[in-house]
């Protein structure tokens, strides 16, 4: 297997207390880096960036001197992981302000012609989205059809060019016990090692 370029984003918007996205995080980079892969990390909650406020702003305004690292992690990787747990159905708040701010016109998209969306500023690449929840996992999935996923790999992920997208969706995290952490850990850790 020819080793990647690797880049972990830690969605969580907590950055006191570690939870078990944290440890799936890990998880998945001991995988990977035992695998010889390349691996880098954004932890969205200690970067400091205000929000996006108008269209103008994203398109035309400057990119926080604070997401710079992170826009050129993104450019460098061919495997992107995000990490967050589903917060009133959807990502942490957090972690859209950041992707908007670093999925900008230039950089996530390229223009062509007039269209300044056309180009896809990210094709070349994978992901995978690995998502906790306090619910069944199945019943996010095929009650509410995982809206909220569904959206970000079809609207964000898939339209800057990152493809495959795949997805982990870990349900009942409050149940799991230790022994149902310790099989996601062993799960993660595999995915690491195969960089998917």
């Amino acid at each position: 297997m020819t080793a990647l370029r690797v880049l972990l984003i830690q969605g969580h918007p907590d950055a006191v207390v570690q939870h078990l996205g944290h440890a799936l995080e890990e998880a998945y980079a001991q995988g990977a880096e035992a695998a010889g892969h390349t691996v880098r990390r954004i932890a969205v909650a200690q970067l400091d960036f205000p929000l996006l406020r108008s269209q103008q702003a994203w398109e035309a305004g400057s990119l926080p001197p604070a997401l710079a690292p992170a826009q050129a992690d993104i450019a460098w990787a061919q495997h992107l992981v995000l990490f967050f747990p589903l917060w009133l159905g959807d990502m942490p708040a957090l972690l859209k302000g950041f992707l908007e701010q670093v999925a900008r016109p230039g950089f996530a998209f390229m223009p062509q012609g007039d269209n300044p969306f056309a180009g896809k500023g990210l094709s070349g690449r994978s992901a995978r989205v690995v998502v906790t929840m306090g619910m069944p996992a199945l019943v996010y999935r095929w009650y509410f059809r995982a809206h909220s996923i569904k959206s970000l790999e079809r609207n964000l992920l898939g339209f800057v060019g990152l493809a495959p997208v795949t997805e982990t969706l870990i349900g009942g995290v409050d149940k799991l016990g230790e022994a149902g952490v310790q099989k996601w850990q062993t799960k993660l850790r595999q995915l690491g090692a195969d960089a998917q």
